[in-house]
């Protein structure tokens, strides 16, 4: 599968895939990059034989963030911004809207770009010398504000953007932002013990999971709890819901099929 990727290195086993971010030396995000993350990620999503992600870094960072060489000349062509705009968009949002649950093991450094990137994941996890960044005003430049705040709280979020600080894994910890911070030879391995957990629950169940998640963030609680309940009752009639009832009655582990 990785044959068919510039930017980006796929293994897939038992269920889980891990993805590699393969654009040295610092994973810069160009357009090709992006296709490529959607293109991925969509197939991921749709992919019966993956129930879990894992998205890390090749080399020494996550991900630099943006190939700024790209930039330049964009505010002069007519539609390149909003082709550009509509493309980084898109590679954000082929991660945060995938039917399975992406794990960052975030290996380095996550700027810019980058930072989202990992902010678009559903778990965090970090060595202790890999940080986050948002350097956008050091260039000029903002955004990310809205991505920041999921995970930060306010006054972090603000300090993060304001300053372009980096703050590395432990303080990532700290203040909760990432559920773990491990040495580097053990983060892949961690992320995929994650991932393991993951799919050895009713895929379908996890999927549901993950769409009230998206659709609720929003929402008054009232409404998010109904969308909620909606997703238990479309699951009650599957034979994942079944099979795991059995399963606990009869006190051994299910074994689901997807369906």
């Amino acid at each position: 599968m990785s044959d068919k990727f510039e930017s980006l290195r796929v293994e897939i086993a038992d269920f889980i895939a891990t993805v590699t971010l393969n654009r040295p030396p610092v994973n810069a995000q160009n357009r090709l990059f992006r296709e490529e993350i959607v293109a991925l990620f969509d197939e991921l999503s749709d992919r019966t034989d993956v129930r879990a992600i894992v998205l890390t870094g090749g080399g020494k960072a996550f991900s630099a963030g943006a190939d700024l060489k790209e930039r330049p000349g964009l505010a002069e062509q007519p539609g390149a911004y909003p082709r550009h705009n509509r493309l980084v968009r898109a590679s954000f949002d082929t991660v945060m809207e995938c039917g399975k649950p992406v794990i960052a093991a975030i290996n380095g450094a996550a700027i810019g770009a980058g930072c989202v990137l990992a902010l678009c994941c559903d778990i965090l996890i970090a060595t202790d010398d890999a940080f986050l960044a948002m350097t956008e005003v050091d260039v000029g430049l903002a955004g990310g504000v809205s991505h920041v705040r999921r995970f930060f709280r306010e006054s972090d979020a603000r300090l993060l953007i304001y300053t372009a600080r980096r703050i590395y894994g432990p303080e990532l910890k700290s203040i909760g932002v990432v559920s773990a911070c491990v040495p580097a030879a053990t983060l892949v391995e961690t992320a995929q013990g994650i991932a393991r957990e993951i799919a050895a629950k009713s895929p379908l169940a996890v999927q549901a999971a993950k769409r009230s998640f998206n659709v609720t963030e929003d929402l008054p609680l009232r409404d998010a709890y109904r969308f909620e309940q909606s997703q238990t009752v479309a699951l009650a009639s599957t034979e994942d819901t079944k099979e795991a009832q059995r399963a606990f009655a009869e006190k051994r582990k299910p074994v689901f099929v997807g369906r």
